[in-house]
């Protein structure tokens, strides 16, 4: 990585009309930034250094990479210098036309599609002498279109996940520039498969690791889903056995499933005394067979669960499989770039919710699965935006409040406090004119003293940042709530209450 060539063109002046005026790469627009205010998904930092005609921006990230954003949403990596970058706009006058192109078409495809874009500029400009004028100022290498082309998408497929670019005010993803990355579980299933193939070697020393680990005893499970072989059972059996540790997991019952798809009734005592284990596995495993069963019932049974729960195409698996995982393995990046354009499509199309059976009513739990996946991230925004959503279709005044609270909660901890007032201010309403009986009891159960908690929590914040009027005005409000509470709902809350009158009067 080097600034070679940037430091150059804001060197000489002549040089950077050169470039602004063969390469439309031009120094001068940086001071305008990008067309709209943006940030990393990563929250790495972002220097635009050049933008074009069309409204796009050259941005240096951290590690020098090169970020092009265009005026329509698509951004990508086009180079791992400002010199790299430079090579590629020197040498594909119209680069933007090869996103989508691959060293795979093959060199005629390549030279053909190069050829129709670059007569189509040089029916208006004349850029072979200025692009080798520049080309040689620059000490830059002649390389061929092919090798461009190949750098250009190598470059492209780096971007996710530490380059996703997004609207700093609305927290939405750019589109990609170029081609798609590969599906998230391939990289998620890559340790598994490794791991399946090592027991399968009969690997003991692998038999032994991977069984005492949770996270790849989980992968290695998935992995076995995908691949499945006749020659599994016992490696089945050993993982089934070990992962009862982890209590009633999705991976339990799906090796359950894949040890009771092999038909062999002699594992019908170990499928029961799995279900033994606790509780909870009593219940998730209810309707493993009893120990007369025979085969047919067996492998029935495994199959009807196979084919509502499992199957054996990955790309078939609810997108939290894969986001869960990538967790598990510390793929944090990747599973934040995937749950936020989870999100993204879901903010574009409200009609991914309807109910399959009821298409005019929408299943939002999605919603409050993806703020709560944001928030054990750390992505406080992302958070924010999935909550906001999900309590705005809350239809019932139970569902209304509780939405709003937790909303509350979460601007509250980033530091949005005029937000969180807003909200806990709707909560109040739901609680006031309902307009259904669902928070009849309201004051007598847990909601109800949540929603004390986070009064007194909010009103501490206020008046921790100076915000004294506004924390006597919602102290208030807090006791007014807590007041109608239980005395068992309030016991929890009395002490925070007190705590938090004498912090608001300490304040003046």
């Amino acid at each position: 990585m080097t600034d070679h060539a940037l430091r150059m063109l804001r060197n000489d002046r002549r040089l950077a009309e050169l470039a602004s005026r063969a390469l439309d790469f031009d120094l001068d627009r940086a001071v305008h930034g990008h067309a709209e205010e943006v940030r990393l998904a990563s929250g790495g930092p972002l220097e635009v250094v050049a933008g074009d005609a069309t409204g796009g921006t050259y941005s240096v990230c951290a590690d020098g990479s090169v970020l092009y954003a265009d005026s329509e949403g698509a951004a990508g990596i086009i180079g791992s210098s400002v010199d790299e970058a430079l090579e590629l706009v020197i040498g594909l006058p119209g680069w933007r036309d090869c996103t989508r192109l691959s060293p795979d078409d093959g060199e005629e495809k390549v030279l053909a599609c190069l050829a129709e874009t670059e007569d189509e500029i040089r029916e208006y400009d004349g850029i072979d002498e200025e692009r080798a004028e520049f080309r040689a100022a620059l000490g830059f290498p002649e390389r061929s279109p092919v090798e461009l082309v190949r750098r250009l998408r190598a470059a492209l497929l780096r971007t996710e996940p530490d380059f996703v670019l997004l609207n700093a005010e609305e927290g939405c993803a750019y589109d990609r520039l170029g081609p798609a990355g590969p599906p998230l579980w391939e990289p998620v299933l890559a340790a598994g498969r490794a791991d399946l193939a090592r027991l399968r070697e009969g690997d003991r020393t692998a038999w032994r690791e991977v069984a005492e680990d949770p996270v790849r005893r989980r992968i290695t499970l998935r992995a076995a889903q995908f691949d499945r072989a006749e020659d599994d059972l016992e490696l089945l059996r050993h993982l089934l056995r070990h992962e009862t540790r982890s209590s009633m997991t999705d991976e339990l019952r799906l090796a359950a499933v894949l040890v009771g798809l092999h038909g062999d009734t002699g594992d019908l005592p170990l499928l029961l005394d799995v279900r033994e284990t606790d509780f909870d596995t009593a219940c998730g495993l209810s309707d493993v067979p009893g120990p007369g069963a025979g085969v047919d019932e067996l492998r029935q049974w495994a199959r009807e669960l196979d084919e509502s729960m499992f199957g054996s195409d990955p790309s078939d698996e609810p997108v939290s499989t894969w986001t869960d995982l990538a967790r598990d393995q510390g793929m944090t990046g990747l599973a934040r770039v995937t749950l936020i354009r989870e999100l993204d499509s879901i903010v574009m199309d409200q009609s991914r919710l309807r109910r399959p059976g009821a298409p005019r009513t929408l299943a939002t739990a999605p919603l409050s699965a993806l703020a709560q996946d944001f928030e054990e991230l750390g992505d406080l925004p992302q958070a924010l935006r999935a909550q906001r959503l999900y309590a705005a279709l809350q239809e019932t005044a139970w569902d209304r409040a509780s939405a709003r609270h937790t909303l509350a909660r979460l601007e509250r901890e980033a530091g949005r406090l005029p937000q969180a007032v807003d909200s806990l201010a709707a909560v109040r309403e739901a609680l006031a004119t309902p307009g259904d009986d669902s928070l009849r009891h309201w004051q007598r159960v847990n909601l109800g003293r949540f929603i004390a908690e986070e009064h007194y929590q909010l009103t501490l914040a206020l008046v921790d940042a100076g915000r004294s009027e506004e924390a006597r005005a919602l102290l208030t409000a807090a006791d007014a709530v807590l007041d109608e509470l239980s005395d068992n709902a309030a016991k929890g809350v009395r002490e925070l209450a007190e705590r938090t009158t004498a912090r608001v009067r300490g304040a003046g």
